[in-house]
């Protein structure tokens, strides 16, 4: 199966659990691999039959924005759905990072895998 990926989109909003972290945005990194077929894409060279992954990473970016989630959890499997609600998806992997949660550590996060159910 093909793959179209959304690297290091980078979003600002309020996540975590801790007092502080419901007060002020954080970076909030993601990462997005969805599943489809591009044969017929590839043939007809038309946009309708592409996952359009600037539209689907405008509604990632405004989710992880504006859904003020207490876990990294949450929040990935929140955007999972997301993709699999575009037609053309049948399998998603997100991940979501918060950089510089963690002393030490660049980056701490959650990678979840769905499919569509059929």
């Amino acid at each position: 199966m093909d793959k179209v990926f959304i690297k290091d989109l980078l979003a600002r909003g309020i996540i975590g659990i801790r007092e502080w972290e419901r007060e002020k945005e954080q970076d909030i990194l993601i990462n997005v691999t969805v599943y489809t077929d591009t044969i017929r894409a590839a043939e007809t060279d038309s946009i309708d039959d592409c996952v359009d992954y600037s539209a689907l990473a405008k509604k990632i970016q405004e989710h992880a924005e504006t859904a003020a989630r207490l876990t990294v959890e949450a929040l990935a499997n929140d955007l999972a759905k997301l993709c699999l609600e575009e037609k053309l998806v049948w399998k998603v992997v997100v991940r979501v990072e918060k950089p510089g949660a963690v002393r030490f550590a660049k980056s701490v996060g959650v990678e979840v895998e769905r499919k569509r159910e059929e």
